[in-house]
């Protein structure tokens, strides 16, 4: 199990005929193959809270009951594989800047171990840990790693529902990370991901994750989203030294037009909203879109 890979090699064997992605709105399902179809499954406000320090599931009989009803009859009563995609603000991301990086995995996990230590109330040690490193901004010497790390307990609760219902999560990422698939736009990019409650915005800059921030709102609307996205410009510019060039939306539904408006208006720059080959990407399938694509591909 991972919670991070690299979306260009997601799977070396042949993908799972399921995908799963979680929000406190529900759970939404995809079969894949040649033509992928959708289903989902809604949540009673309470079942799930997400949080990156706590248990998120609130409700475990009605999750599982919402996963059981979708899970399509297996005939050969086998385990089945199936890639999940969790909440972006029940792992906590980071991105870690090295001058040097060892080639040896155990050095290098030990390394970002002990990098994380002083960046989470627990311990790191016995957390579920994944790492990806990656350019870092032009500079062939220096090295920028992006971390997951969430407490084993967190990761454990969300499959504990489809381990029941004979499905083995293969692969566990979180709906921010996958949605990158989508995102192929030249330069410096700010994403701006909305769902339900939860404000997630990052910074790709040539491809490679910059910058990763999981906000809670206390009212997610456009004018508290403002708040918190406008700040990004600015640090990018000051302290990434690159200058964004488009923003991006996802997940803002009937907003994304006055969004759109305001934020293009406001920041002088392009602002488009994020789309799939099926139309605008939902607020709680992101991740599953993304992860589609990358199997297309």
């Amino acid at each position: 199990m991972s919670l991070l890979r690299s979306l260009s090699s997601l799977w070396t064997d042949p993908p799972p005929a399921l995908a799963f992605e979680l929000s406190e709105a529900g759970v939404a399902m995809a079969r894949t193959g040649k033509e992928p179809s959708y289903d989902f499954r809604p949540l009673e406000s309470g079942v799930l809270s997400v949080s990156p320090l706590r248990d998120n599931i609130l409700d475990a009989d009605k999750l599982a009951a919402a996963v059981r009803s979708m899970v399509p009859p297996n005939g050969s009563r086998k385990r089945r594989d199936a890639a999940l995609i969790l909440p972006d603000s029940c792992v906590r991301i980071s991105i870690l800047d090295f001058d040097h990086f060892p080639t040896d995995a155990k050095e290098q996990l030990s390394l970002v171990r002990f990098r994380m230590k002083k960046s989470v109330p627990y311990d790191v040690d016995s957390a579920m840990l994944s790492y990806h490193a990656q350019s870092a901004g032009g500079n062939e010497k220096k090295v920028d790693v992006v971390v997951a790390v969430a407490p084993l307990e967190i990761i454990s609760r969300y499959e504990a529902p489809f381990r029941a219902a004979a499905i083995e999560p293969g692969l566990v990422t979180l709906s921010a990370l996958a949605s990158l698939e989508l995102i192929h736009e030249p330069g410096t990019v700010v994403v701006a991901k909305l769902s339900g409650r939860m404000l997630t915005i990052m910074v790709v800059s040539s491809g490679a994750l910059r910058l990763v921030r999981s906000l809670e709102l206390s009212h997610p609307g456009i004018p508290e989203i403002a708040s918190d996205l406008y700040p990004t410009f600015v640090y990018t510019e000051d302290n990434l030294g690159v200058k964004v060039e488009k923003l991006l939306l996802a997940g803002f539904g009937e907003m994304a037009a006055e969004a759109k408006d305001q934020f293009a208006r406001e920041l002088n720059l392009p602002v488009d909203v994020i789309r799939t080959a099926t139309g605008v990407a939902g607020e709680n399938s992101l991740g599953l879109a993304g992860y589609l694509k990358s199997l297309a591909a």
